[in-house]
Formats: structure tokens, C-alpha cells, sequence
């Protein structure tokens, strides 16, 4: 499904040069649940965003569906992350000036589909994870549980193949976090591709893989 083969990333300022990722050799299954773990700082988010094409890298080669990611520089590669991956974010990244609803239904504005089809995919996004009745509701107007649970509606409305999640309950407390592991486990039973970055050992638990990063390098 994805593969990095010999991936490298180094992020330079006027002053500073940090090796972020290291020599990365990579295979995720299609319908496989990854977790990714390290300690703060060890390259954990980089590799995440490497994964889904949020950014390049500055060595080694990205695949996705057995195709190598040529240019990063084009309109299809846009097409590609959209089509093929959903993101979930700790902090969430709702509008409070949008309903749930709307929130929901953002990824779906850069395709071309009629107003009507793309306002029943994001009902029916939100009610998979429970939050039917509150579509009208404003992500101030919700829990934190209730807001990330919004922010996996708008992650899976586009039927992605892949669901990237960056610490997806490190903001909740454990009931919530619990109900946000759930969802996540239900998805990968149907059949989605989940990569988890976690700092939550029993979250990695769930996933049927672990995958350890230290110093920017995958570890035993």
C-alpha cells in the first residue's frame, strides 16, 4: 500500500541543521493498523507527514499503491492525498465559525461533487461516529471527545484509503480517549489502512503493529 524505501529528511535554518529522519525502509499493508512510537523530538510527526505527502523528502522514495511519488510540485499529488488519505490531529483543526457539519464536509469542496451528494457524505460521516444529532451544534458547543470525534467524521468523509492519526487522544481524558480508540479499531475492521503516531503504549497495543522510532531511525 505504501512503501519508503532509504527515506531521509533534514530541516536546515541560517544556524541549524537537525536530521529529522534517517535511512527509512517502510511497508504498510493495505488494511493494516500501525502504530508509530518514540520519544518527543525523535521524528515521529515528520515520518507521519512524509507518509501522507503533507511534506518531501529530501532523500529515499515515497510509493503509494505501487507507485513511486515523482514530483511533489504538481496538482496530483494533491489529488493523490486527498483521494487517498484522511488526517486526524491532536488539536483537532476545527472552524468555530462553521457548524459540525460544514467542518465535516471541507475535504469534499475540493472535488467535484454536487452540493447535495457532498452534504449527505458528511451526515453520514457523522453519524458513523455517533454525532448525528449534533450537525447544526459548533465545535465550541462540543467536548473535546465530541470535537475529535468531528475530526474523524471529517477524516473518513471522503471514503479515504488510508487514515493518518497524530496523537488522536493525547488531548482527551481516558473514557474519551477509549471512545476515540474504538471508532479508530472499527474503521480498521472495515477494511481502512490506520498509521497512528501514540505516546500512549496501550493505544499502540490495539494497533496490529508496533513501529518504534529513536533518533530518527526505526528500531527493533
Amino acid at each position: 500500500m505504501i512503501r519508503l524505501h532509504q527515506v531521509s529528511k533534514t530541516y536546515r535554518t541560517d544556524k541549524v541543521e537537525t536530521l529529522a529522519l534517517k535511512d527509512i525502509d517502510l511497508h504498510i499493508a493495505k488494511a493494516e493498523f500501525v502504530s508509530i512510537m518514540g520519544p518527543s523530538g525523535c521524528g515521529k510527526s515528520t515520518l507521519l507527514n512524509l507518509i501522507g505527502l503533507l511534506d518531501v523528502p529530501g532523500s529515499g522514495t515515497i510509493a503509494v499503491g505501487g507507485q513511486p511519488v515523482a514530483s511533489y510540485q504538481d496538482k496530483h499529488v494533491a489529488q493523490l492525498r486527498n483521494s487517498t488519505f484522511g488526517f486526524i490531529f491532536q488539536s483537532f483543526h476545527l472552524i468555530n465559525d462553521l457548524r459540525v457539519i460544514d467542518n465535516v464536509e471541507l475535504p469534499l469542496l475540493y472535488r467535484d461533487l454536487p452540493a447535495k451528494r457532498r452534504t449527505r457524505m458528511a451526515r453520514e460521516a457523522l453519524e458513523k461516529v455517533g454525532l448525528g444529532a449534533r450537525m447544526d451544534h459548533y465545535p465550541n458547543q462540543l467536548s473535546g471527545g465530541q470535537q475529535q470525534r468531528v475530526a474523524i467524521a471529517r477524516a473518513i468523509v471522503g471514503q479515504p484509503q488510508v487514515l493518518l492519526a497524530d496523537e488522536p487522544t493525547g488531548n482527551l481524558d481516558s473514557q474519551m480517549g477509549r471512545e476515540v480508540m474504538d471508532i479508530l479499531l472499527q474503521l480498521h475492521r472495515e477494511g481502512t489502512t490506520v498509521v497512528m503516531v501514540t505516546h500512549n503504549e496501550h493505544d499502540a497495543r490495539l494497533a496490529s503493529r508496533i513501529v518504534r522510532v529513536f533518533d530518527g531511525q526505526l528500531v527493533a
